[in-house]
């Protein structure tokens, strides 16, 4: 009995093998991805989402001092314009124009102009007027001289007859007439030489006379030449060259009715405190101009600072931006200022640059960075901005060397920061990039799953896994 229960229990265990339904295969599972913290971001991504890179620098992080400030003009900077005469004025330049060393700033119509070149005409007339009498009176002087010549040539005839007559009285006697008629005769000719001679000093008395005359009539011509070079800012031998006028040729300096004024330096036109077409008094200020080129940068730092700096040490200037490079720093010489401030408990620091910028403005803020111990050595360090906070976790995003249309997601093995640069310790090398601009985006698309890695699509959405 009992084997027949085992025998039917048998049976009914194949019936329902033999009913039940075929099972089917396990499902083949495809090999898992490898886990990456790579995420695609090409072209049009990093456009969408403003992704920008920022190069990886060296710098003494630790041993820098940072202190704000800004820059501004130089005393010698600033170039006022102020008019040497009166009259009216005809503005050229327009504010905030460039302009060159030589070009017009403006043109005035004078009457001091007027009256100094009537000053000019009666000079130089008197000059001629002089030279002429000079040249004139050279010939009677030369008359005056033949004639006392011919007057001592008389004389001495006169004497050697007087004398013949004279021994013909010891030898024969008589000849007393002729011989007083010759002594008369010299006499007279001894009295003409007397008043040619008196003639000629006073005709070279004239001559002298008029050669000082001409002298000083020069000197004043001169001296009115230059202070018409004053006024035109022209040199004074420019004035006197000849220029066509008609049919004629006169000097420079005849033919000049306004007066055209040119910048002696170039720069910028800050202000322009008059209107056109004014009456202005001699010396008042037409215009400023600004050499923005000529600028330094002023910061304040604490007294307590004084014992780690001092003038000399590496310095440059940077601007306050997120995404400003290594290249737009400015290096130059540091300089104490004369003066520290007692209630702020303060002292200035000032840096002339070394070279220009075209952002170096009066008024741009920026950071005065010294590197207090110029003897320690570099670090890599990027932007403190770069650097994000996910959880537990500080991370940055590095651009894939091997591929430029892809970042890494890095964790940051940081060192001392100075506010603006932070140290990286290892994961970097010199060339790398790091991602400033757009980083926060790349956070949040890996955060909590930086092994899966992941792409953006063109228009910014990110996909986890590898681009179909």
């Amino acid at each position: 009995m009992k084997h027949t229960i085992q025998s039917i229990g048998a049976l009914l265990a194949l019936g329902l093998a033999a009913c039940a339904p075929e099972e089917s295969s396990p499902p083949v599972r495809e090999a898992a991805e490898p886990a990456t913290n790579r995420i695609q971001v090409p072209a049009s991504v990093r456009r969408n989402l403003g992704i920008e890179y920022v190069a990886v620098e060296r710098r003494r992080v630790a041993a820098t001092q940072r202190y704000a400030g800004h820059f501004e003009l130089l005393a010698s900077a600033r170039h006022e314009v102020r008019t040497p005469i009166a009259g009216r004025v005809e503005l050229l330049v327009a504010p905030l124009q460039r302009v060159a060393v030589g070009d017009v700033l403006y043109r005035i119509d004078s009457l001091e102009w007027r009256q100094m070149q009537r000053e000019l005409g009666e000079l130089s007339t008197a000059a001629l007027v002089q030279e002429a009498r000079g040249r004139a009176t050279q010939p009677l002087l030369e008359a005056h001289r033949a004639h006392e010549e011919s007057l001592r040539e008389a004389i001495g005839v006169m004497d050697a007859r007087a004398t013949v007559l004279e021994e013909m009285r010891e030898s024969v006697g008589g000849q007393a007439r002729e011989l007083a008629e010759a002594r008369v005769q010299r006499a007279q000719v001894r009295s003409d030489l007397a008043q040619a001679i008196e003639q000629r000093v006073g005709v070279e008395a004239s001559l002298l006379e008029l050669e000082s005359s001409l002298r000083g009539t020069r000197d004043r011509f001169e001296l009115a030449l230059v202070a018409a070079s004053t006024i035109l800012s022209k040199p004074a031998g420019l004035l006197s060259a000849p220029v066509s006028s008609g049919e004629s040729k006169v000097p420079l300096w005849r033919s000049i009715t306004l007066v055209e004024i040119r910048s002696a330096a170039a720069g910028v036109v800050s202000e322009v405190p008059v209107a056109n077409g004014v009456w202005v008094e001699a010396g008042e200020r037409l215009l400023t101009l600004s050499d923005l080129s000529q600028v330094r940068f002023r910061a304040r730092a604490p007294q307590s600072d004084l014992a780690s700096l001092r003038e000399g040490l590496p310095s440059h200037v940077a601007l306050p931006q997120r995404d400003a490079a290594a290249s737009d720093r400015v290096s130059g010489v540091l300089r104490f200022g004369v003066e520290a401030d007692p209630q702020q408990r303060t002292f200035e620091l000032f840096l002339e640059p070394a070279s220009s910028r075209d952002w170096m403005k009066p008024g741009v803020a920026g950071f005065l960075e010294i590197e207090a111990r110029s003897e320690a050595p570099t670090e890599l360090a990027i932007p403190l901005s770069a650097v994000l906070q996910d959880g537990l976790r500080r991370v940055y995003f590095r651009r894939d060397p091997a591929d430029p249309d892809q970042v890494i997601r890095v964790e940051a093995d940081l060192g001392a920061d100075d506010g603006r640069w932070i140290e990286v310790q290892s994961g970097l090398m010199d060339g790398d990039e790091v991602v400033l601009a757009g980083a926060y985006e790349l956070m949040l698309a890996s955060s909590d799953s930086a092994s899966k890695g992941g792409h953006f699509h063109a228009d910014g959405t990110f996909h986890e896994g590898e681009e179909k």
